[in-house]
C-alpha cells in the first residue's frame, strides 16, 4: 500500500484544548504516524504518514478538533514520509 505524509497547521483556539492528545488518539485508532506540536504562534502543527485514507481521515479530524477547540483553518501540505515510527506529541 502506498505510503502518503501530510504537514498540517491548525489555527484558532488549538492550545490548552487538549487538542494534540486528542490528535495522538485519533491517529493511534487510525494507525498513523507522526507527531503533533505547539507552535510560538498559538497553533499545532503536525506531520501525518501512512495510507491515503487513514492521513485523510485525521486530516479531516482536525478541521473540528476534540470539543473545546475553535479551529478556524487548517493549512494542508503534501510532504514525504520521514519513515516516522509510532505517534508522539512533541
Amino acid at each position: 500500500m502506498p505510503e502518503t505524509a501530510r504537514r498540517v497547521t491548525v489555527s484558532g483556539r488549538v492550545q490548552g484544548v487538549w487538542f494534540r492528545d486528542s490528535c495522538r488518539t485519533q491517529a493511534e485508532a487510525l494507525g498513523v504516524r507522526g507527531w503533533v506540536a505547539n507552535e510560538p504562534d498559538g497553533t499545532v502543527a503536525g506531520h501525518f504518514e501512512g495510507s491515503e485514507e487513514a492521513v485523510a481521515a485525521l486530516v479531516e479530524w482536525c478541521r473540528t478538533g476534540p470539543p473545546r477547540a475553535d479551529v478556524t483553518g487548517v493549512d494542508v501540505t503534501e510532504v514525504e514520509p520521514e519513515g516516522a515510527s509510532g505517534f508522539r506529541v512533541r
